[in-house]
């Protein structure tokens, strides 16, 4: 890959593509964490709540990436706002089937966009990965860090309010 491709690759990265970026790796890197976790407590709430803000930060974040004009993408992130608020929706009515196969859904949809991304020689993803493999290895384990803490954060407030509980229940 010569110089050329490299310093368009780094002026591709925009705010916004960095933005959106950062969003969609997060959202990738925590959705499992969440849709495989065994309780529903408030660390699952802590946690989706952080998801849904990283995915409306995509979803909106992609309306001003348009280099070749809308497309498919578009469409599924509108398709994606509106499952989260059908999901949202569904649970505070106590609907868990509506809000975990919307949630789902919406996860799966992430990974089809991203599939996507990646594999289309021409996108950026692949570019980036070519040239500057390191600076893209870096950034997944930085977002991947910070899952992390926000992961380990969130099921540490939860267990200390579950112990908080505990202990009104046996006073």
């Amino acid at each position: 890959m010569d110089s050329r491709t490299i310093v368009h690759c780094m002026d591709a990265l925009t705010p916004v593509i960095t933005l959106h970026a950062l969003a969609a790796i997060y959202v990738l890197l925590l959705g499992p964490l969440q849709i495989l976790r065994r309780r529903r407590d408030l660390a699952h709430r802590l946690l989706g709540a952080s998801w849904v803000g990283a995915m409306l930060t995509v979803c909106i974040s992609s309306f001003w990436i348009v280099p070749d004009g809308f497309s498919w993408l578009h469409g599924l992130s509108i398709w994606t706002l509106v499952c989260m608020v059908a999901a949202i929706v569904g649970i505070r009515a106590g609907n868990v089937a509506i809000h975990r196969g919307f949630m789902v859904g919406s996860y799966l949809g992430t990974l089809a966009a991203f599939a996507f991304a990646a594999l289309v020689p021409a996108r950026l993803i692949p570019q980036l990965l070519r040239s500057e493999p390191l600076i893209v290895l870096t950034t997944v384990l930085a977002v991947a860090a910070v899952v992390a803490v926000v992961h380990l954060g969130a099921v540490n407030a939860a267990a200390r309010q579950t112990r908080r509980e505990s202990g009104r229940a046996a006073a």
